[in-house]
Order: C-alpha cells, then sequence, then structure tokens
C-alpha cells in the first residue's frame, strides 16, 4: 500500500517518531480539552487544575512549534519544491497537521500573557477553548486523510459519473 507522507513519517523509526509526532501532542491536546471541560463547569478559574492545564497549554504551544520549525524546511518544504506529494490527499494530510501550529502556538503565547492581556478571565477562556478546539478539527482531519491510501484518491480521478 502506499502512504501518505503524513503515514510514512509516523511508522518509520518505530516507535520514536509515532510518540514525537503524534502522541505527545495528542495527549497534551486531550489533556488540556479534559482539564477545559472540567474547569468550564466548575467555573474554578484559578484552581490548581486550571495551574495544570495552563502548563500543559505552554508546553504543547511550544513543543509543537519546535514540531512546525523542524518538519517545515525539512520535510514540507523538499517535498512541495521536488513534486514529490502523493496526491491531494497527501497535501491535505501534512498540511492540516502543520497548520496545528496555527492553534498551540497561541494558545502558549495566551497562557504566558504574551496575547490577550487586557481581555477578561472569561474572555480568555473562551479563546483557549477555541484555541484548543481547532488544534484537534485539524489533527483530526489530518489523522484521517493521513490513513488514506493516496492511490484510491488517484484511481477516483478518471472515475465517470
Amino acid at each position: 500500500m502506499n502512504m501518505t507522507h503524513y503515514m510514512s513519517l509516523l511508522t518509520d523509526n518505530q516507535p520514536w517518531n509515532l510518540i514525537l509526532f503524534m502522541a505527545i501532542p495528542v495527549i497534551f491536546a486531550e489533556t488540556i480539552t479534559v482539564t477545559e471541560f472540567i474547569i468550564l463547569f466548575t467555573k474554578n478559574l484559578n484552581g490548581p487544575l486550571r495551574a495544570f492545564n495552563r502548563a500543559c497549554s505552554i508546553l504543547a504551544g511550544l513543543y509543537f512549534t519546535g514540531v512546525f520549525l523542524y518538519l517545515f524546511p525539512t520535510a514540507f518544504v523538499p517535498i512541495t519544491a521536488n513534486g514529490e506529494w502523493h496526491t491531494w490527499v497527501d497535501v491535505v494530510a501534512v498540511s492540516f497537521y502543520l497548520s496545528g501550529v496555527i492553534f498551540l502556538l497561541p494558545l502558549a503565547l495566551l497562557d504566558l500573557g504574551l496575547i490577550a492581556r487586557k481581555q477578561s478571565d472569561e474572555n480568555k477562556l473562551r479563546l483557549h477553548f477555541i484555541l484548543i478546539s481547532g488544534f484537534l478539527v485539524v489533527a483530526h482531519i489530518a489523522m484521517i486523510f493521513g490513513m488514506v491510501n493516496p492511490e484510491i484518491m488517484s484511481g477516483m480521478a478518471g472515475m465517470s459519473h
């Protein structure tokens, strides 16, 4: 079976790439999401759970920014420059994966107090929730498209109605 570059990245160098590029970011995101729901339901914006949530958000944002800064010039740019994409499915999977930085970096900046400083705690929490939700959406789109066999999609191009 032909694989997307996303899936190939995860299956190479087992188990390290899977841990570094999938498990760590997703475990951070799921931890942030679960603690976010508890914070929202209890309305406890200043307790130890919020401090843990904030620490996870900062670590996740900085970590994924490092992943992006590593993969964009070493994978995305060369694959694009050399025309090595395995159909549009491959482009979607890798692009959506890398777009996670659009959500996780601002999440870290928010919890570091570098953006939205003058917003109320409630507005910051709303923005926090939007950012982590956005990351989960793009990460899942990347996972879904990343698991598709690109050969199937190239074969569908010639299908008639």
